[in-house]
């Protein structure tokens, strides 16, 4: 068996009370304080997660933007220099390499980044389909991501900016050489929790020590270390896709629910425009929908899910959603059981327990 995989922030996991498993050949924290406390702490004050797991794949040259018009799904065209954008890859039959933000640097360098589990793979795809006047560069181990989520997320991360209002940067917008206590970094306003927050790319060698100096800056505000289970409810919530679960190479972004992240409409041709395409106008012949538990049970991934005594799909994800206090799911079914409202019923200890079709996402933060 192979040695897992750590982030430059393992030394710091045990400093915090973090409890280690597995996650895709990373030996990542699932737990701090415990998964439903440190959900709520998201929700309600603010919580630090370690994502250097994440991967950075950097694209420079003249074609960068031809070569990403035709890699990625959504519309590069329409990014300024200090924005971002999510977006997915496809394979021409539709099927997800993966779904992932791109960043504008300026014109010619962009920085993708990616799931860590598809690392490899996403670098390879790219790498075999470049083009002249384009070089990749995988920089996932030169890098430590921290993400740092919560309603007093800018008050927080405020505190250690020496250079930068924090306001300034907007949703889905980023500023490159913030100075924060003297560690250079790369801040967007973006994350995967359905809150407000901030996601900081930094050296490998300076990611422990902002570690540090966050969890100290936020003392006041009720700040804690965020383990991989809360990341889970927490996106999973705010009906945030998942690699591997809503997505995969059998699961196209329009099935998954992302179709907002696919311009069949742009003028180049992308992998799997055809396909998308057509399911943008006729209609996938699947979807991603929310289940809610009528009966007694928690769905969860994998799950069969029937209707008119017909296996009709299974559970992406599912749980017992702390914010709601409910047990739901995502599921992946057959169109014409997705309407609200529909019955349905999911497989357990080879049970079939009633179910309905129930609107996402469960939990939609209010606005200021």
């Amino acid at each position: 068996m192979s040695e897992l995989k750590r982030t430059p922030l393992h030394g710091v996991y045990r400093e915090a009370g973090g409890k280690t498993i597995d996650f895709g050949g990373w030996e990542l924290p699932v737990q701090f304080s415990g998964i439903k406390d440190e959900h709520e702490t998201v929700r309600t004050k603010v919580g630090l997660f370690d994502v250097s797991h994440m991967g950075e794949i950097e694209v420079k040259g003249p074609e960068s933007i031809a070569f990403l018009q035709r890699m990625l799904t959504n519309d590069v065209l329409k990014l300024k220099a200090g924005g971002a954008q999510y977006t997915a890859m496809c394979y021409e039959n539709g099927g997800t390499v993966d779904d992932l933000i791109v960043y504008k640097k300026s014109e010619g360098d962009y920085l993708l980044v990616v799931n860590a589990a598809n690392i490899e793979k996403d670098y390879n795809w790219l790498q075999t389909n470049v083009v002249e006047d384009v070089e990749l560069n995988n920089i996932s181990s030169e890098i430590a991501q921290l993400a740092l989520q919560g309603p007093a997320a800018e008050k927080v991360l405020q505190k250690l900016s020496k250079n930068t209002d924090l306001s300034e940067i907007k949703f889905f917008t980023f500023k490159e050489n913030v100075d924060l206590n003297g560690k250079d970094a790369l801040v967007s306003r973006t994350g995967y929790t359905g809150e407000d927050g901030f996601e900081i790319y930094c050296k490998a060698e300076d990611g422990p020590v902002l570690w540090r100096e966050l969890l100290e800056a936020g003392k006041e505000e009720g700040i804690q270390p965020i383990g991989l289970g809360a990341r889970d409810t927490l996106r999973f919530e705010a009906n945030l896709a998942l690699y591997g679960q809503e997505l995969s190479p059998d699961i196209t972004p329009i099935e998954a629910g992302i179709g907002f992240a696919v311009k069949t409409d742009k003028e180049a041709d992308f992998f799997g425009k055809a396909v998308l395409s057509e399911q943008k106008e006729k209609g996938a012949p699947r979807k991603i929908v929310g289940i809610e538990m009528i009966d007694r049970g928690i769905p969860r991934h994998g799950y069969p899910v029937y209707a008119d005594g017909e296996l009709i799909g299974e559970v992406t994800t599912g749980t017992q959603s702390p914010t709601l206090k409910k047990n739901v799911g995502l599921a992946i079914l057959k169109k014409e059981y997705t309407e609200i409202g529909a019955e349905v019923e999911v497989e357990i200890r080879s049970k079939r327990i009633k179910a309905k079709v129930a609107a996402t996402p469960f939990y939609k933060r209010a606005k200021k």
